[in-house]
C-alpha cells in the first residue's frame, strides 16, 4: 500500500473510532450519569430509563458499537485491499 493510501486508510480509521467513541460517551456518561434523572421519568421493561442506561444500557451500546466497528474496519479493509482472506 503506497504512503497515501495508508495516511487514508488511517484517517478513516480513526473518524470511525472517534466517532464510535463519542457515541459510547454520550450514552454512558450523558445517559448514565447527566441526564438520568430527567430520563428516569420513562420507563423501559419496568425499570426507569435513567437506571436502565446507568447499569445495563451503556454495556449493551458498547457491545453493539463493538460489531459496527468491525463490520466498518472489514468494509475499509477490503476498499483498501488488505482484507484478511
Amino acid at each position: 500500500m503506497s504512503s497515501k493510501n495508508l495516511a487514508e486508510y488511517w484517517k478513516k480509521n480513526l473518524s470511525y473510532v472517534g466517532i464510535l467513541l463519542v457515541i459510547w460517551f454520550v450514552v454512558s456518561y450523558g445517559f448514565g450519569i447527566l441526564l438520568a434523572d430527567q430520563l428516569d421519568s420513562v420507563k423501559f421493561f419496568g425499570f426507569k430509563l435513567g437506571f436502565w442506561f446507568a447499569q445495563q444500557g451503556s454495556e449493551v451500546i458498547f457491545v453493539v458499537l463493538i460489531f459496527v466497528y468491525v463490520w466498518l474496519m472489514n468494509k475499509l479493509d477490503a476498499e483498501y485491499d488488505v482484507h484478511e482472506d
